[in-house]
């Protein structure tokens, strides 16, 4: 359940430096709002070019368009990088033809999402599909004469795509609105269910210059959507190196799937012929991102062992095709894998996965399973291993996504290929930072965070926003977030603390299963242990003039604060902001889409184990709420519903506690839109500013 994305990761430093003078002001929320981002490294595949896509923010008009850009790296002028894409267009996913000489991407310029291609030298795009539904996702096949590509189709019109359109036309010409459904899901993260499921296609690329209409279904015989819904991409199918089948994972769509994390891989051929091969049958659990080895005789993917449970550590498995053998390439490593990029010679797995509050890049040895970490410090976001280059995406808490290029084995410095935040704002100041670490619960050692305000000056204090992320299986650790970013609080003249309780990612899988059926007491004790050591550690933390915020498990987490830590003598808390929390436990086992999130962290069903969900449940505590609270929620958020805000706001009400209550009719689990975002923190800002005052130069 994707409660845990709730916030992204924060920095890591080792020293707090004080407050530059020279700077005019503090970081705040419509510098996040109108940043440009970049994201999609791509190498050539000789390594000497790379592309990128920039995202830039028309914030009057609230909307963002995208572009592809592109650098020689091996020129000798080190000329910055140059716009490939033509003013006008909005693109996404760039991808190098196999020879190096044309990038493809996807762009809705014709009014849907169709694919093309360019030179990569420059010119004119050209459309090369002309689907009847939007291309979600593509992969080139090994010689690029074919694209693999999902869309949205209804099961019944198996691969005509005209068919779907024509169901969706006659759908808008109907007078009545009314939808019957006879299992769930019934809604899913945003969206209702409308019977449509994303499903894979082969076709022909054109070599006429005349896009193609016609492609052949070839997940046809499995009833799920590829990829998967809601946060599903390309990575989640793979050609052979032959280019004869494809790989990919999927759920089975049927009445279970709510309550099942039982992903599989399926081998197909590539031409739509047969039936499709399930690789992973054995394992109930969820199996995902194929890869294959450069002879095809190797599938590498990655694996959990426990079903039903989202936040299982995700091992890096090897399938011998030919005899169906597996196994796992590093058990004794106690991450989970992001993703699979093989070296050149085969022999190495580089992956991403969070590690002690960073989300550094590793180089797992297929043969021994030894991971060394390569580039270590800060939240590497998206990376590309191509001949003699490395090229990745790495984000800090002072700086959104800077591109970086180096040599393939990261022995090189890191060349910036963009620039840093900081280089773009130059006249903000942020707020530094250190992790500190205490006992918590059990005795384990847990580690937070602090963050000075920008405008910090040595012996004075300052009040505090304590943060609290969101998952529950998530992290505060050496990143940038464009929702929940600390930068913003310290921009007002906050300082912030934030710790990692237990359920957190990167400290191990067992210190993230700890929070399963415990969400009220462990990780409480360790945010009550904590607060207590960061004021002790601290001089200048004001810690009777703090706020306590948080979003999805976060903001359950404010709920439960708000009846189970409140009393004068814990010195918590002059007010709390609540954005999307649990608010009744019992009922989010009801009501919730994801089923199998709430019924493993519950350890059963609402229906089963009913005393488990009132265990910890903060509608059960509301009698004792005394703390001013802000509530926020988004009408289309179907992850948490949105009656629980509204319940939370009411309980406050009908107990004339002081409270507002923030609505996003337009928003989901997240907030999303640039001016949505700046109302959300201005009414943030707001209440903080009204109950713990703001710190001036």
């Amino acid at each position: 359940m994707n409660l845990r994305h709730a916030v992204l990761p924060l920095l890591i430093a080792a020293s707090l430096p004080s407050f530059d003078a020279a700077a005019a002001r503090g970081f705040e929320v419509r510098d996040l709002a109108k940043l440009d981002r970049v994201s999609e490294p791509t190498l050539s595949p000789d390594g000497r070019r790379v592309v990128f896509a920039k995202r830039v923010m028309d914030y009057a008009a609230n909307k963002a368009s995208t572009s592809l850009w592109i650098e020689d790296l091996f020129a000798r002028d080190a000329a910055p990088p140059v716009r490939l894409t033509p003013e006008g267009w909005s693109v996404n996913s760039p991808v190098f033809a196999p020879d190096g000489k044309s990038v493809y991407f996807l762009s809705g310029k014709s009014g849907s999402s169709q694919l093309y291609s360019m030179p990569a030298g420059g010119g004119t795009p050209k459309q090369l599909t002309a689907f009847d539904a939007d291309v979600g996702s593509f992969q080139l096949s090994p010689d690029g004469k074919r694209v693999a590509f999902s869309v949205e189709t209804f099961a019944e019109c198996k691969g005509d795509l005209a068919c779907t359109k024509k169901k969706m036309d006659e759908r808008g010409q109907q007078k009545n609105t009314g939808m019957v459904f006879d299992r769930i899901f019934i809604r899913h993260w945003d969206a209702w269910n409308d019977g449509r499921l994303n499903r894979l296609f082969v076709a022909v690329l054109p070599g006429d210059g005349k896009a193609v209409s016609s492609a052949t279904l070839v997940s046809g015989d499995v009833h799920g959507d590829v990829p998967s819904r809601p946060f599903g991409d390309g990575s989640e199918y793979t050609w052979s190196p032959d280019g004869q089948s494809l790989v990919f994972n999927a759920r089975i769509a049927d009445a279970k799937e709510p309550t099942s994390t039982n992903f599989d891989l399926y081998q197909v051929a590539a031409d739509g012929s047969g039936p499709a091969k399930n690789l992973t049958a054995a394992n109930p659990a969820w199996d995902t991102g194929a890869t294959f080895s450069a002879d095809g005789k190797t599938l590498y993917y990655r694996a959990m062992k426990r079903p039903g449970f989202e936040a299982d550590r995700f091992g890096l498995m090897a399938l011998d095709l030919a005899s169906g053998q597996r196994r796992e390439i590093a058990p004794g490593w106690d991450r989970s894998a992001d993703g699979i990029t093989l070296s050149d010679d085969g022999k190495t797995i580089y992956t991403t996965a969070t590690d002690l509050g960073e989300h550094p890049l590793f180089a797992v040895d297929i043969a021994s399973g030894k991971a060394t970490k390569v580039v270590g410090e800060g939240s590497i976001s998206a990376f590309a291993l191509a001949g003699p280059t490395l090229a990745l995406t790495r984000n800090t808490l002072k700086s959104g996504d800077v591109l970086y290029t180096t040599s393939a084995d990261a022995t090189a410095p890191l060349r910036p290929i963009t620039q840093a935040t900081g280089e773009t704002l130059k006249d903000v100041a942020f707020g530094d930072f250190e992790q500190f670490d205490f006992k918590g619960w059990n005795g384990d050692t847990v580690h937070g965070y602090v963050v000075k305000p920008w405008n910090y000056v040595e012996g004075k204090k300052y009040p505090v926003a304590f943060l609290i992320h969101g998952g529950p299986q998530g992290s505060f650790g050496n990143g940038w977030s464009y929702r929940w970013n600390p930068q913003t609080y310290a921009g007002q003249g906050y300082a912030v603390v934030m710790i990692d309780f237990h359920g957190s990612t990167g400290y191990g899988q067992a210190f993230t299963d700890a929070i399963s059926q415990h969400w009220g007491d462990r990780p409480l004790e360790d945010l009550q242990k904590g607060w207590a050591a960061v004021q002790k550690k601290y001089a200048f933390l004001d810690g009777g003039n703090a706020c306590a915020l948080g979003a999805s498990y976060g903001g359950f987490m404010v709920n439960w604060i708000a009846g189970n830590w409140h009393t004068p003598a814990s010195g918590a808390w002059k007010c709390l902001v609540n954005h999307d929390g649990v608010f009744d436990q019992r009922m989010m086992g009801f009501a919730t889409e994801e089923l199998w999130f709430t019924e493993w962290e519950q350890g059963g069903t609402a229906i089963d184990k009913a005393a488990n969900y009132e265990k910890f449940n903060p509608v059960n505590h509301v009698k004792d709420w005394r703390v001013p609270m802000l509530v926020i929620h988004g009408q289309q958020d179907f992850r948490i519903p949105v009656e629980q805000g509204i319940g939370a706001f009411t309980a406050l009400q009908r107990q004339g506690i002081e409270s507002k209550f923030l609505y996003f009719p337009d928003e989901n689990h997240w907030v999303l839109k640039a001016q949505n975002s700046v109302q959300w923190h201005d009414t943030v800002n707001g209440w903080l500013k009204q109950h713990i005052g703001q710190s001036l130069p």
